[in-house]
């Protein structure tokens, strides 16, 4: 089956970008937005509605395979491509890529998403957004042409073992609705809120004693309003504030996050990205000290990398070094989704948990397809996107994981 034309709809994303610069430096709010200029090269605001291109593959029998390119919320930093804006990427689109398509097969995924994933345009790699919305389509598109589904694709092509029941979810919310996290609760999400604490002052306290109150009240609703026997994770994005805040002194974090711990018991506490380095190399050595202090200590906190940890390279050099319990595998971040592929199946092989996240800047397409690929992929967890509301994101991710096990048995 041939692709016989390739067509393009400006749309949407499930949320923002924000400028983490400023917000880091304590812009001031104004409800959603802020006062403050932005800081981060791209931005016109400190935060901004998301914008997704969504890219539409029909195949020889009218069948259209789609996907949708888009960015992560902090685009710009810690490594990852600027901040995305489709109207900069229209001329490739429309001029370049139907050249490169049109008449390709897409029996047959792999082949063809690697040749788009290593494309370069004007002397650059393809933007990250470009590529990953691009091979959606091109997997959307092998599933219709194989009239079969997206995870049997993948399963068949890389050699994996289709799961057997749902995987966990990560419910993302934002860490001051609690209307969303009691949604969270009521629904039994196996991991919550996954809230972001990128501030010191506003978000941990000088002292560290924000982040510990929040943790508490945390534990007191769930006890509160949580169904009998159930007992999710606690998971907590720092951004680095951690870092901030202790002089990037790993025994005064680890100490901290002691205190952390026993204030989440009896609840499991994970903590992604408590420091964000210079790059990578210091990223991976901090984390290292990090881990090696907290199984010194006995505790039971997890440690996921996420900044500095955004292409296949990045993942496996986490995975190797045994830098964290989990690598988040941000799937715009990676490009190609062969590439999320890749990296899902690396961390298994080496013994290393993954999360297979993103952002809530997706949109429904790109959830459904990232979906089915961790039912071929079988990661730890995986995070609920698109937006914040919680409800629409567990339901999109629940449903795509138990239709497609129904249709595959």
């Amino acid at each position: 089956m041939k692709i016989t034309k390739v067509t393009f709809a400006e749309g949407r994303a499930g949320f923002y970008n924000e400028d983490l610069l400023s917000i880091k430096k304590g812009a001031q709010p104004n409800g959603l937005v802020y006062s403050d200029p932005p800081i981060t090269p791209g931005f016109e605001t400190i935060v901004q509605p998301g914008r997704c291109i969504s890219v539409m593959l029909t195949l020889e029998d009218g069948s259209v395979g789609f996907g949708d390119c888009m960015d992560v919320i902090f685009s710009g930093q810690a490594g990852r491509d600027p901040l995305f804006k489709p109207e900069e990427h229209m001329p490739f689109l429309e001029n370049t890529l139907p050249k490169v398509l049109i008449g390709k097969a897409v029996d047959k995924f792999r082949p063809l998403a690697e040749e788009i994933d290593k494309m370069t345009h004007d002397g650059r790699r393809v933007h990250t957004a470009l590529r990953y919305g691009i091979t959606q389509a091109i997997l959307h598109a092998t599933a219709l042409a194989n009239r079969t589904t997206i995870a049997e694709v993948v399963a068949a092509e890389y050699n994996t073992k289709l799961v057997a029941k749902p995987i966990p979810i990560l419910a993302n919310c934002e860490p001051f609705d609690h209307l969303a996290i009691d949604k969270a609760i009521v629904k039994k999400a196996d991991l919550l809120p996954h809230g972001a604490f990128p501030q010191v002052v506003r978000d941990l306290g000088l002292r560290g004693e924000k982040l510990k109150e929040y943790t508490r009240k945390l534990v007191a609703r769930i006890h509160e309003i949580g169904a009998q026997g159930y007992k999710p994770a606690i998971h907590y994005d720092l951004y680095g504030s951690a870092a901030e805040l202790f002089d990037n002194d790993p025994d005064r974090m680890v100490d901290y996050f002691a205190e952390l711990e026993q204030t989440a018991a009896p609840y499991d506490l994970y903590i992604e990205s408590p420091a964000v380095m210079r790059d990578r190399a210091e990223q991976i050595e901090m984390f290292s000290a990090l881990s090696e202090r907290i199984r010194a200590k006995g505790l039971r906190v997890r440690l996921i990398a996420d900044e500095w940890c955004n292409t296949l390279d990045d993942i496996k050099a986490f995975a190797k070094a045994k830098a964290a319990d989990f690598v988040q595998v941000k799937t715009p971040d990676l490009g190609g989704v062969n590439n999320t592929i890749e990296a899902l199946i690396y961390a298994r092989q080496n013994d290393v948990g993954a999360c297979l996240g993103g952002s809530a800047n997706e949109t429904d397409q790109s959830t459904r397809i990232t979906t089915q690929i961790g039912l071929a992929c079988d990661p730890s967890f995986m995070l609920s996107k698109p937006g914040f509301g919680c409800d629409e994101s567990l339901m999109i991710l629940t449903n795509e994981m138990t239709r497609t096990l129904a249709l595959v048995k």
